[in-house]
Parts: C-alpha cells; sequence; structure tokens
C-alpha cells in the first residue's frame, strides 16, 4: 500500500528523488498533513459526480485526495519541474489531468466546456499560493464560471477579509466583492507548521458558496465596484470625503454627493467599514443616476 503524498516522509522521499528545490516566488508550500487535506475535501462535499477544478497541485497532496472522492479533477499547475513528478505521484489515479498553464492567463471557461462536458456538479478545490490568491479567486468569480463554490486555503488574513462583517476592521472592499457573488465562510484555521517549508504566517479554509443572484441587484455592477473601492480609498475618511476625492472622473460635485447620501438614508459623516452591502447598492444606484 503506498502512503499518501501528505505524509512528511513521503513528501521529503519525492522531493529528494526528484531534486526539487523551492521557488519562494510561485509561493510553494507544501501541506504535510493528511488529515487536513481531508478536512478541506469533505467542506467541499463531493459526490463521485462531482468534478474538480484545483489551482496548484505541488507534488499532488491535495489532488490525491480530491481524486479519491471526485469525478474528474483538472489541476493548473504553473511550473513546469513538477510535471513529471505529479505524472509519477498521480500514476494511479487516471481521473486526474493536469495542465501546464498560469491559471490567470488560462480560458478556464473553455476548459470547463472541453473537460467536464455533461457534469453540473463543478467545484473548485485549492491550497493557493499566497501571493495570487486574490487575483485568482476575482477572476472566477467574475468571470461567472459555472461552480458551486469554492473550498480554498489562503493566508488566514486574507481569509479574515474576505469573511468579514461590516463594522470590523478586516472588512473592506475585498469582503464586498467576494460576499457579492458567494456565501463566505472560514470553515478551518491552519498552522503554519504543517507546511515544508513553513510559511511566515497561518492559513486558513474558507469556503465561498456560489449566490444564485448577486446579493444585491445593481443597475450598473462596474460602477457599483468603483463606488465601493472608492469608499474605502483612506479608511479613516468618511464616506463623503472619499467619495468626493476618488469619483472624480464622473464630475460629481460634493452636493450632489450628499444630496445621493441623503436618498440612499446614510449619514455623510458615516465611513465606508460601517456600510452593508445593501447600502453600497442603493448607493451606487442613486449616484448612478446623479453621474455626469
Amino acid at each position: 500500500m503506498i502512503k499518501d503524498i501528505a505524509t512528511p516522509t513521503r513528501t521529503k522521499e519525492i522531493l529528494q528523488k526528484y531534486g526539487f528545490s523551492f521557488k519562494k516566488s510561485l509561493g510553494q508550500n507544501f501541506l504535510i498533513d493528511t488529515n487536513i487535506l481531508q478536512n478541506i475535501v469533505d467542506n467541499a462535499n463531493l459526490t463521485n459526480n462531482s468534478c474538480v477544478i484545483e489551482i496548484g497541485p505541488g507534488i499532488g497532496a491535495l489532488t490525491e485526495q480530491i481524486a479519491k472522492q471526485a469525478k474528474k479533477v483538472v489541476a493548473f499547475e504553473i511550473d513546469q519541474r513538477l510535471l513529471p513528478i505529479l505524472s509519477d505521484t498521480l500514476s494511479s489515479y487516471p481521473n486526474v489531468k493536469i495542465i501546464h498553464q498560469d491559471v490567470l492567463k488560462a480560458n478556464v471557461k473553455e476548459i470547463i466546456d472541453e473537460e467536464f462536458k455533461g457534469y453540473d456538479d463543478l467545484m473548485v478545490v485549492a491550497n493557493l499560493p499566497y501571493y495570487v490568491t486574490t487575483p485568482i479567486l476575482m477572476k472566477l468569480l467574475e468571470e461567472r464560471l459555472p461552480l458551486r463554490g469554492i473550498v480554498v486555503m489562503l493566508q488566514k488574513e486574507v481569509a479574515d477579509r474576505m469573511a468579514a462583517s461590516p463594522n470590523s476592521k478586516e472588512y473592506g472592499s475585498l469582503s464586498i466583492a467576494v460576499q457579492y457573488y458567494t456565501e463566505a465562510k472560514t470553515v478551518m484555521i491552519v498552522p503554519k507548521t504543517v507546511f515544508v517549508p513553513q510559511p511566515n504566517v497561518d492559513s486558513a479554509v474558507i469556503r465561498l458558496t456560489k449566490r444564485q443572484e448577486p446579493a444585491v441587484i445593481v443597475k450598473d455592477e462596474e460602477f457599483f465596484f468603483e463606488v465601493v473601492r472608492a469608499s474605502f480609498a483612506q479608511r479613516r475618511k468618511t464616506i463623503l470625503n472619499n467619495l468626493n476625492h476618488n469619483l472624480t472622473k464622473y464630475q460629481l460635485t460634493k452636493e450632489t454627493i450628499l444630496e445621493a447620501l441623503s436618498e440612499a438614508n446614510i449619514k455623510p459623516e458615516r465611513r465606508g467599514e460601517s456600510l452593508s452591502i445593501e447600502e453600497f447598492g442603493k448607493l451606487s444606484d442613486v449616484l448612478y443616476e446623479r453621474r455626469a
């Protein structure tokens, strides 16, 4: 019986066999705790009819656990040096396909159409490289892919921001962007000691359950996100000051912004982090009607 990839001894053996050295620039930290990997997969609620996209499989530790439960796994790996290793470690899993591509540059929708034809349960499950976590997740959400949800491990601080509620110091434009498309819940904290090499910070696993409809229906989605970003541009400033200084391309005067805040029933002295996603939706709609 072959030991799971994610044990300290097997990981060490694989790395030594291939003379693999970690690239800091690719944010490579491999998990060496099978229980945590199983927990990640359990949180994705996979059935033998589920299909999974993985990003950054490394030496295949998480891929292996997903493959045991899912119908098919397609994993994007950017580091060419890992391809022969994955071909070896995952040789007993015919339901796994590795794509040597940067997921940020890939046409994911096209790959889904090709690889998962006829399947209607699709999840993203991954241990994401820290340095590109946010762009990867935003790409997956903004492209409106036919996903049931996303379960990923990322830096704890980023998970905290994604799942944050109004009036907390973590709450910001990232919280709203993620919660606009999904319901976000941190399901597990992962200590840095279970990785090789050890990162400097703890990690967390977050589950993002795709909403059928966005959290708020707005007149213009792009403008809504501009209003949100403008409102958080300088956290210590009031919503009035932030909007006045950061929405200048729409030629909105201070008086116009004040009128819009009044119509949306939002006091001008409030700060961005005190507004709910519904309040931002209302405010952006009112401002949208007033822009030049």
